[in-house]
């Protein structure tokens, strides 16, 4: 009988068509069985596929097949993060909207998704610049908008020139725009925000119970940033105003020798008046970006404004200084400066000959250096020149001062946090429109639901710059919903990061257009595997969060969090670099799949390393992973060619036949834990090849050791079938099954066949390993003892010397020391 090739290229396609004809993936609600929401991180529609989305997703499916073997009713969608800056660029390059350069670029990159074999449930699939998607964005909003959480506000930004728009903090780099790499300005604007704050402590409180990567738990306990401290108010000379100021380290208050205000303080501002120099370094300041990022590695400059605060225990006069390293979207917008116990006070109080007074030192048995020449003692201590504080600890003079402040009138304690209220509005088109009407006397409302979507318009030019909305009356124009008066909309979009923050869910509600959630999402959710990169570690997944919490506060959940665990997978490097087209490292996953097929593909990337460390590209690697399932192929064809194997009879196997079950048993034992629950899927591929080579070498001279390798091979099969879908999909018909390997259930540990009648036992001579022996399962110490010391290359390492013991860990090892 001829062998039957192995043909990628054919197999995966008649696999993919059984699959989609059979409607395997579609999922179903059924409060019968226990559900398995698996979920990647949906991608942004750039074009083409990447290594790093192959990794990603080869992993949800890997998980999601394994755990529908497993019996459950398993959800895994797919999507569309559709929006966003880079459309707009794409779009201006190549002449077209950005809509039609998004919708192509979708349309390509689901077919590669659909070539990898991923068992999404397709029906299910959104994009994000749909209106009937964003639709249900823009109510909650209004919802949000009518309780408060939504409010406008002036703000100082970051404003990108070139791309025309207000960029994050995290979206500028070195001083210059992510994109567009130009200068960034600061301007102060009309911008939309939402009152994440309001839900900081419950953000915090409920990291504890999340089975999330610490890592991740950490960033985001450091991004919410709760702090301890005392709101201080210092007096202005001769001035009925108040300069109040938050600090952690009211322990300090007694070195304060100057107060830092920002650029756009009001008090900077009403003294710059008068003042052009100070005019001239406040406009230098507005040149700079607004990010503490930017703010610690800039050069420390300021100007006094010749005004003087009032120390509020002391009554002594305390220049005032505006610095550019205070924002005035931090805090206060002003802070009091203790040279003495700050570094970046100490380097500016230096820069200008400031005084720098001590009054921290360390405490007893603490040897960390205190010299104030030379940098700033940060450490908690002992109070010195302190007045009637010194000699307390910095914890009781925390307690005393915020004490006297409170009884006097000039401070009280507070809980603040790092975080901010999250800015949502930028000034440019390709996002989706936020749904406010402003009326004639300025006031501002929610569009009404049964107006609603509120469309962004696709048909545009982007060739003049700027928003094509902002300059288009029958997008801007509207009438009062409640007068009929003439009216206008908003013209800036939301930011990107809204429509990732829900889409997890929707996808439990596909096409409801009554709700933006029905009951189905109660089924769902939450997801209980969330997989992505750890750089989404804060903003995406802590504004997730808190749109779940909005979400559950409207009655939409039932839950309090998005995802019960998190998956964070590491990057993929080639030449010891991240993969960029800049770098021209890049390598086309869809060459792979052409030259390979898509098994290749995905067994190389789940077997070059565990998913959350870095996977180095390597050549030989996928050649390797092809020759594998070639030999797979060829070792299942020879068995199929021998006819139908008949049943183990496990009571009169030989002991060759015993060695084999039992490493099949221990191989699903193995495998069953490192895929589900350990997610250390290259050690489960290392423990099938294992066993391959085991059925490699193993003889088959006759029916019973048929019967055992069958049982091997049916196995593998079953385990790989996560792994490499398609070539398993026709090797198990191959092993003569008509159902097909998808609806399989997962192989169990048959605990008959791991037990044997004897032990490889590890022998030690002075710990160094020197043996490996045979003996019985139901041997004693003292037999241990006897076959080991009896063992020739044992005897040859004791020689002569003499035995000072023997150390017997029954069924493990014996270590002789002599």
């Amino acid at each position: 009988m001829t062998e039957k090739p192995y043909q990628p290229d054919q197999i995966e396609t008649q696999a993919q068509r059984f699959w989609a004809d059979a409607g395997t993936f579609r999922a179903v609600e059924d409060p019968d069985r226990e559900k398995f929401y698996c979920l990647c991180m949906f991608p942004y529609p750039s074009g083409r596929l990447h290594m790093g989305h192959v990794r990603n997703y080869t992993i949800g499916d890997v998980v999601s097949r394994y755990q529908r073997m497993q019996g459950k009713n398993v959800l895994q969608p797919m999507g569309w993060d559709a929006f966003g800056l880079p459309a707009e660029g794409a779009a201006i390059k190549h002449g077209m909207p950005p809509a039609k350069w998004t919708r192509e670029n979708i349309a390509y990159m689901r077919g590669q998704l659909q070539r990898l074999g991923f068992g999404y449930d397709w029906e299910r699939e959104l994009a994000t610049c749909d209106p009937a998607y964003y639709r249900w964005e823009q109510w909650l909003f209004t919802r949000m908008l009518a309780k408060g959480l939504a409010y406008k506000k002036k703000a100082v930004v970051n404003w990108d020139p070139v791309d025309e728009t207000v960029l994050a903090n995290e979206q500028v780099i070195d001083g210059c725009g992510w994109r567009s790499g130009a200068p960034v300005e600061r301007r102060e604007i009309p911008q939309w925000f939402l009152r994440i704050t309001d839900y900081a402590e419950e953000l915090l409180a409920e990291l504890d119970g999340l089975d999330w990567p610490e890592p991740v738990k950490i960033m985001q306990r450091n991004w919410i940033g709760r702090s301890e401290g005392v709101e201080v108010a210092f007096g202005i000379e001769d001035s009925d105003e108040v300069l109040r100021i938050y600090t952690t380290r009211p322990d300090t208050l007694m070195g304060v020798s100057y107060m830092a205000v920002a650029a756009e303080h009001p008090l900077a501002m009403h003294a710059a008046q008068a003042d052009p120099e100070l005019q001239a370094f406040i406009a230098e300041c507005q040149q700079h970006a607004v990010s503490e990022a930017a703010m610690e590695t800039m050069e420390k400059q300021g100007r006094p404004l010749g005004i003087n605060a009032v120390h509020p225990i002391t009554g002594e006069s305390v220049p005032v200084w505006v610095a550019n390293f205070v924002l005035i979207g931090y805090g206060t917008g002003a802070v009091m400066a203790v040279p003495g116990h700050d570094q970046r006070d100490w380097e500016f109080a230096r820069a200008y000959d400031l005084p720098i007074h001590q009054v921290i030192a360390p405490a007893p048995g603490d040897a960390q250096p205190c010299d104030m020449a030379t940098a700033a003692f940060v450490d908690a201590g002992v109070l010195v020149n302190s007045g009637k504080y010194t000699g307390l600890t910095s914890a009781d003079a925390f307690a005393a001062i915020a004490a006297d402040l409170t009884a006097a009138g000039r401070g009280e304690r507070q809980t603040n946090y790092r975080l901010r209220d999250w800015l949502i509005s930028r000034q440019r088109y390709w996002g989706a429109p936020i749904p406010v009407i402003t009326t004639a006397d300025g006031q501002q409302h929610g569009a009404p639901d049964d107006t609603l979507p509120v469309v962004l318009p696709e048909d545009v030019d982007l060739s003049d710059g700027g928003s094509p909305i902002k300059k288009m009356p029958s997008f801007y124009e509207t009438t009062d919903p409640v007068t009929g008066a003439p009216a206008t909309r908003e013209t800036d979009t939301f930011d990107t990061f809204m429509e990732s923050s829900w889409y997890y869910a929707r996808f439990c509600s596909p096409g409801s257009d009554r709700a933006m959630l029905d009951e189905r999402a109660r089924y769902w959710l939450p997801v209980d595997l969330y997989i992505g990169g750890i750089e989404h570690a804060i903003l995406h997944l802590l504004y997730a969060r808190f749109f779940h919490k909005i979400m559950r506060d409207e009655g939409l959940v039932d839950s309090d969090e998005p995802f019960s665990k998190l998956l964070t997978q590491g990057m993929v490097l080639k030449d010891g670099a991240k993969m960029s087209k800049s770098k021209g490292n890049t390598v086309d996953p869809q060459e792979l799949i052409d030259r390979y097929g898509a098994d290749t593909v995905r067994l190389f990337v789940m077997f070059a390393a565990p998913p959350e460390q870095t996977l180095e590209w390597s050549d030989d690697g996928v050649q390797g992973g092809s020759r594998f399932l070639r030999r797979l192929w060829r070792i299942v064809q020879e068995h199929a060619a021998g006819g139908p194997a008949g049943a183990v009879r496990a009571a009169t196997l030989n002991d060759a036949q015993r060695d084999l079950r039992r490493a099949v048993h221990a191989t699903i034992q193995k495998v069953s834990d490192d895929i589900g629950r350990r997610y250390t899927f290259n050690t489960a591929i290392a423990a099938v090849m294992e066993l391959m080579n085991a059925v490699g070498r193993y003889p088959a001279a006759d029916a019973q050791d048929r019967a055992v390798v069958a049982e091997a091979l049916d196995a593998a099969v079953l385990m790989l079938a996560p792994i490499v879908p398609h070539i398993c999909h026709e090797l198990w018909h191959a092993l003569g099954h008509e159902s097909a390997v998808v609806d399989e259930t997962w192989p169990t540990v048959d605990a008959g066949a791991l037990r044997s009648d004897t032990l490889q036992i590890i022998v030690q001579v002075n710990g160094k390993l020197r043996a490996r022996i045979e003996i019985a399962a139901t041997a004693g110490k003292e037999d241990i003892e006897r076959a080991a010391l009896a063992d020739a290359n044992v005897q040859r390492f004791v020689a002569d010397q003499p035995i000072r013991k023997v150390i017997v860990v029954p069924g493990k090892l014996v270590n002789v020391v002599v």
